[in-house]
């Protein structure tokens, strides 16, 4: 697949027992989300905890992904690393598991010497070598390095970089991007908090993490765009805020692992040091999905 489709992506939970992997649910939560709309899936992305995972486990993990998908699933694999060498080897171990594309977040340990000549050259190196198309993973969140425009035009004519995840909700970069880089160059916004704007701004769709547990209202968000509904889709918009909310800022990976749970899906349990959603966070939890989702 050397072209990845407009749509709506999650990245997947990597649910884990006693601190394992747990293969059967986590293979049981792709079945569930194979009946929907969704374009595919984001394997070993920052909500899947991939920094906690071995080599061994992430390639256990994207062929787990890769033998449970269906068939007109497109399958995203994190595969960025510190260093140039491991990000080439990570995304190699990739493709050979059946990845049909790296998303590649930036190295930034040495945080001040990553400039946009540094970070043009590691991405062009991962490109070249890459067996599968890259995407650029711009997460200043997670990863402290904030993306020029200028860079990410560049970049664009790589021919084996094919696209980026914008998760920075800064809509002048964005806008910039979508503006200067080829129409062929495929962006999605990295967070449902402005599904509706990076759409309108003409992003191809979401990585979002509440595509997870609420997949058909993303999905059904964007066909509301492009049928011209403007007012319901603001509405749809504006529900499903304060659910995006509670599972990425407000109790991160852990309220996400739980909404899978109350929803029928397996969660799972963090890796440590990350922790259970405390009780009191349960319920409130609970009350939002209510109110956002009507249910559970």
């Amino acid at each position: 697949m050397s072209v990845l489709p407009s749509g709506i992506f999650p990245p997947l939970v990597t649910p884990f027992r006693d601190e394992e992997f747990d293969r059967d649910a986590y293979r049981a939560n792709i079945e569930i989300l194979n009946d929907t709309r969704l374009a595919g899936y984001v394997v070993l992305g920052s909500n899947g905890e991939s920094v906690y995972l071995s080599d061994k486990e992430a390639v256990e993990v994207i062929e787990t992904a890769v033998s449970s998908r269906a068939e007109d699933k497109a399958i995203i694999v994190g595969t960025g690393r510190e260093s140039t060498r491991a990000t080439i080897e990570s995304t190699h171990r990739a493709a050979a598991a059946g990845a049909d594309a790296a998303l590649v977040v930036p190295p930034s340990y040495y945080k001040e010497a990553m400039t946009p000549t540094v970070l043009e050259t590691h991405y062009r190196a991962v490109a070249d070598a890459a067996e599968i198309p890259v995407l650029l993973y711009h997460v200043p969140k997670f990863s402290p390095i904030v993306f020029q425009a200028d860079m990410v035009r560049r970049l664009s004519g790589h021919p084996g970089i094919i696209g980026m995840k914008d998760t920075s909700q800064d809509m002048v970069f964005l806008t910039r991007c979508l503006s200067d880089c080829p129409d062929d160059f495929t962006i999605y916004v990295g967070t449902a908090n402005i599904l509706l704007a990076g759409l309108t701004l003409g992003a191809a769709g979401g990585v979002l993490a509440l595509a997870n547990i609420a997949p058909e209202e993303c999905v059904t968000l964007c066909d509301l765009f492009e049928e011209g509904r403007a007012a319901e889709a603001r509405a749809l918009q504006q529900k499903l805020l304060p659910v995006n909310q509670a599972v990425t800022v407000r109790y991160g990976i852990s309220g996400l692992k739980h909404a899978h749970d109350l929803l029928g899906m397996s969660g799972g349990e963090t890796r440590r040091p990350l922790l259970p959603l405390a009780s009191e966070d349960r319920e409130a939890l609970e009350d939002i999905l209510k109110a956002g989702l009507g249910r559970p």
